[in-house]
């Protein structure tokens, strides 16, 4: 379906109280026109209707007029650089972008990420989401899976050990 006709369906959607319809709508084609910054700040506005900040920040990151409330949502939510590199879905390099201000938000971000992951990275492959949650806070849960994974093995040390030794009193 072509732009033009499903930007129609979203106003229909909209004025007709079918936000849930009209925000799939929208993040279809934030998808499928991800250096449409049009599209980025409609579906913002959408997210606003829902009274989700963090979402209305991340679709409004690239404008130079966004709140400065829901910037801060959007980065407390995706807490790290590959977070928000995957999460604001842009593909292609930053001079797509049709703002300078949205050329230097993305090449920052890029930057940064690239800097977290160790290595030079792009948009058209962004880090997997376990390589982003990788990225700053894992220790603590790397130490509980440790710790899982211990008590497991006393778990079964313990159980031969009993078993081990009904055996030897079975036979005494």
């Amino acid at each position: 379906m072509p732009l033009r006709d499903t930007l129609a369906r979203v106003d229909a959607d909209l004025a007709a109280g079918r936000v849930p319809v009209a925000r799939q709508r929208l993040r279809g084609l934030v998808s499928s026109f991800p250096d449409d910054l049009t599209l980025r700040r409609r579906l913002a506005e959408v997210y606003r209707l829902y009274g989700e900040p963090a979402e209305a920040g991340r679709w409004m990151y690239l404008e130079q007029d966004r709140d400065a409330a829901e910037t801060a949502a959007f980065e407390a939510r995706y807490d790290t650089a590959p977070k928000r590199m995957r999460v604001l879905a842009w593909r292609g390099p930053e001079s797509l972008a049709g703002t300078a201000f949205a050329r230097e938000q993305l090449a920052a971000v890029r930057a940064e990420c690239s800097k977290a992951m160790g290595r030079p990275v792009d948009w058209d492959a962004p880090p997997s989401a376990g390589a982003a949650e990788g990225c700053g806070g894992s220790g603590f849960r790397d130490f509980r899976t440790g710790l899982g994974c211990l008590a497991a093995v006393l778990a079964v040390i313990t159980f031969f050990a009993i078993w081990v030794n009904g055996l030897v009193a079975l036979f005494e």
